[in-house]
């Protein structure tokens, strides 16, 4: 934090502060695409590596888990197909 100074200094901090920014960001980067890499095909991630997407989304069933069906729903779908109509004109 700078109070008052040099115009000129003010101006080389900023410039300073902004190659930080851009090396920590490159740095940050570079760590998370080894993690990435690490975990790859494992069971379980770290939380920040996963699909963040929205609370609802990450909730709600795997669409195989949504459309399964119980066996007595299944028995009473094989015991009570549509029934089709032949119909004349």
């Amino acid at each position: 934090k700078v109070s008052g100074g040099a115009v000129s200094k003010l101006a080389k901090i900023k410039v300073v502060r902004k190659a930080i920014a851009r090396i920590l960001t490159v740095y940050n980067q570079k760590q998370k695409a080894e993690a990435r890499k690490q975990y790859k095909g494992k069971k379980y991630q770290p939380l920040d590596l996963r699909p963040k997407k929205t609370r609802a989304i990450r909730r709600a069933l795997k669409t195989e888990q949504k459309f399964m069906k119980t066996p007595k729903q299944k028995t009473k779908a094989s015991n009570f197909p549509m029934r089709r109509f032949a119909v004349t004109m």
